[in-house]
């Protein structure tokens, strides 16, 4: 029997957490692609948040900002970041960390013109992570730009995706008596560029 038998098969970790993912959508009550996405400040302190991971490419993971927000600019000055993905219905959870670069272009242009409008307006509205006077002059500044923009507003040139193209990652699935199963894949070269270990619970 194979030590990575069952949900944890296979030699390519972005097709598992893809397997994961899409097993999880129909269990998950709420945003099943929620992640908790950390970054550091100028100090190393780690500031930790939840967004939403929108893809999973062939070599790494996408989640979309402001660019300008806390998490975009920590990002953008250690071009570094880690998150989890935790399905309690699953009992399972995926650990990621990497190097980071923006996702632009027609991808990004994609995603943002399938948002809903009001949150491409919101986009442009909300000077993410700054103080703000009061909901009522955010939501003035809302009223402003959907006069400026009117119902198909661009992309803003400070709002966009970010990919984290990682360095590690760990599938983690719950075990009886909190003997868990946990399989590191560090970058290597034991499978397809990747080494594999089984960690201890």
């Amino acid at each position: 029997m194979s030590e990575r038998d069952g949900i944890f098969v296979g030699d390519d970790p972005f097709e598992i957490a893809r397997k994961w993912l899409a097993e999880a959508e129909p269990v998950e009550p709420n945003d099943p692609n929620a992640i908790a996405l950390a970054s550091v400040d100028a100090d190393g302190l780690p500031n930790v948040r939840m967004v939403l991971l929108k893809d999973i490419l062939d070599d790494s993971f996408v989640f979309y900002t402001n660019y300008t927000s806390t998490k975009g600019q920590e990002i953008a000055a250690t071009g570094k970041a880690a998150f989890v993905l935790h399905w309690k219905s699953l009992r399972r959870q995926i650990r990621v960390r990497g190097v980071t670069e923006r996702f632009e272009g027609p991808e990004a242009d994609a995603y943002y013109a399938s948002r809903s409008l009001k949150s491409r307006l919101g986009a442009w509205s909300s000077p993410q992570s700054q103080p703000i006077a009061s909901r009522a002059s955010l939501m003035a500044e809302v009223a402003r730009q959907t006069a400026r923009h009117g119902t198909n507003p661009p992309r803003p040139p400070f709002w966009g995706g970010i990919r984290i193209v990682p360095s590690e990652i760990e599938f983690w699935a719950d075990g009886a008596f909190r003997l868990h199963d946990r399989f590191q894949w560090r970058k290597g070269a034991s499978v397809n560029g990747w080494a594999i270990t089984r960690l201890a619970p």
